[in-house]
């Protein structure tokens, strides 16, 4: 039997990433997780690497709303509208979370945050933009590794609520 470590290790995913996908019987997924030679911290170099559009990278983002942290998840190709979340968590102040926040938050470091497998159980929002798109690529953990899902499902198991967040255009 292999451990979290040692699949970790193989696919490159964060080992707590790892363990909370065989813990949620999507342990298949732990060997489609592609690493880079170099990170790819933003939606963009990420997009670049894989050869996808940049829609379909999944932005897994921590903000503060009232001081307490929730998740956005985000299409790559879109920005949160921070006034949006705050209406949807009927909050009177929303913020990016710090750096040492989502950390704590999350126990990942920012630009490799995945959907789930978190530290704390935190409130989540799904942009309806991730639905555009049969498959989505999500952080696994470090800023080195991405795995793809079907957007309903990734939401799924992050516990999301799907809203619309994403800022408008002109």
């Amino acid at each position: 039997m292999t451990t979290a470590a040692t699949d970790a290790e193989g696919s490159g995913a964060h080992p707590r990433f790892a363990e909370a996908l065989r813990d949620l019987g999507l342990g298949d997924v732990i060997p489609q997780v592609r690493r880079f030679p170099e990170a790819t911290r933003t939606a963009a170099e990420a997009a670049t690497a894989l050869g996808c559009e940049l829609s379909q990278i999944c932005k897994s983002l921590i903000f503060a709303a009232d001081g307490v942290p929730v998740l956005v998840l985000m299409d790559g190709a879109s920005r949160v509208d921070v006034e949006r979340v705050r209406e949807e968590l009927g909050a009177g102040r929303v913020t990016r979370a710090r750096a040492d926040v989502v950390r704590e938050t999350t126990g990942y470091a920012i630009g490799g945050v995945p959907p789930f497998g978190h530290r704390t159980r935190t409130r989540v929002l799904a942009d309806r933009s991730l639905l555009g798109h049969a498959t989505v690529w999500a952080a696994a953990g470090t800023p080195y590794t991405v795995f793809p899902m079907e957007p309903k499902t990734l939401i799924a198991h992050a516990g999301g609520t799907l809203v619309d967040v994403r800022e408008r255009t002109a």
